[in-house]
């Protein structure tokens, strides 16, 4: 190749380099505008291949500062379940909640309590009165948060409609308690916090000293990127295996669907499509969001003003609104 062409092809190279990273520029920025006009929006964290492309503190405490996640705390605690299933602590998605909890189940229990599973809770699907809504203030200020979810009628048969109920998740944390004799917070910092590098600073808890299980865990922005990277990467972090892809799997797989907004809902995660693409998120209260979006390696991390009153489903849609205008065009291969 003569001097000349070879010079060419170098001015070329650089040209295309260029203009690639001025059009990387430009997106982060239009980003990061559009971002801000949300004025609840706290933070936005973009991982891509594993790596953050975005990192935006825009309202929040930092990123590294751990914040009430909310509900979103469902899909971590659905994470714990998934570990303590492949550790022999908890036998299956088919086990019993009743013999979960052993002793913890209340003599008035309502009649049929004993058909709902593990899987049945994690889906929210256990077909008992819901506690959250309306019915969560009576909830959280009885003497037993266990006993008052076992005493609710049932509404639907366990495996039915996807009722949203904090009180359903909690009693995983109390099988959780039961069954390998340690808290909720214990089990949270050995099983995910020291391989995630997880704080998991203490939570609520009820009047039983059982956490609250799926509302009001404390985590940083980055600490709920990890939770989504080790979806991502098949229940793997480095080369410790926490659980197995078969539980990424299942808990990908809808079932309920939510009376909200018709996405259908697993084991802790909900299914959405993303720009076109097949998309898993969990959420929390105000706008706390976990998105996962496998076949483009890609995890986003949004917290949002955690207070009253929730601007609801269209605040969802003008999150996700920003992943698809602005970062799932940029990251598409």
């Amino acid at each position: 190749m003569s001097s000349l062409m070879s010079k060419a092809l170098l001015i070329l190279l650089m040209f295309a380099t260029s203009a690639a990273l001025g059009n990387d520029k430009d997106w982060r920025s239009e980003l990061a505008r559009d971002a801000e006009r949300l004025p609840r929006l706290h933070s936005l964290l973009v991982l891509h291949q594993g790596e953050e492309v975005v990192a935006l503190d825009i309202r929040g405490p930092g990123l590294d500062t751990p914040v009430n996640i909310k509900s979103l705390s469902k899909t971590v605690l659905a994470a714990l379940v998934g570990v303590g299933i492949e550790r022999g602590v908890l036998e299956g998605v088919d086990q019993s909640i009743v013999e979960a909890l052993g002793d913890q189940v209340p003599e008035a229990a309502t009649e049929g309590v004993e058909r709902i599973t593990l899987g049945n809770l994690l889906s929210l699907q256990a077909g008992l009165q819901r506690t959250s809504g309306r019915n969560y203030g009576a909830w959280v200020n009885s003497d037993n948060w266990v006993h008052h979810v076992l005493t609710r009628r049932f509404v639907d048969k366990p495996g039915g409609r996807m009722l949203y109920s904090s009180g359903s998740t909690h009693l995983l944390s109390a099988a959780l308690t039961e069954s390998a004799g340690r808290s909720t917070l214990a089990l949270a910092r050995e099983w995910l916090g020291e391989p995630l590098c997880i704080a998991f600073p203490a939570w609520d808890r009820d009047p039983q000293g059982i956490y609250f299980g799926g509302n009001n865990m404390l985590m940083s922005v980055r600490e709920l990127a990890a939770i989504g990277e080790l979806y991502r990467n098949g229940g793997r972090v480095g080369e410790q295996r926490l659980f197995s892809e078969g539980w990424v799997d299942t808990s990908w797989t809808g079932r309920g669907e939510s009376a909200y907004t018709d996405d259908p809902y697993g084991y802790g995660w909900f299914l959405r499509p993303l720009g076109g693409e097949p998309g898993y998120y969990g959420r929390g209260y105000g706008g706390q969001l976990l998105y996962v979006v496998p076949s483009l390696e890609l995890t986003v991390v949004m917290t949002s003003d955690p207070t009253p009153p929730s601007p609801g489903s269209r605040y969802l849609r003008q999150q996700l609104r920003l992943l698809e205008q602005h970062v799932i065009p940029a990251l598409r291969p």
